[in-house]
């Protein structure tokens, strides 16, 4: 059973057990998917089906984020349940270690030493981190990684560059 079917399915069965959360989260997510295949005129398959579940799970979690900057703990929490009906529907989520070696393999395939090599990476591991990691977290350890390696490899150099001399703005 496709992804898709199995959303329409868990739907159905969510409208007639009368849990009223899970059927209007997955009423939203059905109508998402379905939206792009309208867009699209195409039957979306697992992977563009998951791509956009993630989308709308990438959505509910700044939207907590609004919500909590705004004081609203209620709908932060709607949110929130809402990202937990979705997560059952997307692949399982990596685990810091496996994105630490997923990273490590990224720099070493694509030969980046330095953060500008940022893109490059990111190019190769958004593919496989797609639904199941937070972008904003993969770049976060990317940059990370590759500032750390710029630092171990060129010992004694400004990573602000040769020109910025320490001071702010790199002007005199």
């Amino acid at each position: 059973m496709s992804l898709r079917d199995r959303l329409h399915d868990e739907m159905t069965a969510a409208m007639r057990s009368g849990d009223v959360l899970r059927r209007d989260t997955l009423r939203m997510a059905w109508n998402a998917v379905y939206a792009v295949e309208k867009r699209d005129h195409v039957t979306l398959d697992d992977a563009a089906a998951t791509a956009v579940l993630a989308r709308e799970v990438k959505m509910r979690r700044e939207s907590v984020e609004a919500f909590r900057a705004g004081g609203r703990e209620d709908l932060a929490t709607k949110e929130e349940a809402e990202i937990a009906i979705l997560a059952g529907f997307l692949p399982e989520a990596l685990g810091e270690e496996e994105l630490r070696a997923l990273v490590g393999e990224a720099i070493a395939a694509t030969g980046a030493s330095s953060p500008r090599d940022l893109g490059k990476v990111m190019g190769w591991l958004s593919p496989r981190t797609r639904g199941r990691a937070d972008g904003r977290h993969v770049s976060g350890l990317v940059a990370q990684a590759l500032a750390g390696a710029a630092e171990g490899s060129a010992p004694g150099v400004d990573p602000a560059g040769p020109d910025a001399g320490g001071r702010v703005g790199g002007t005199g």
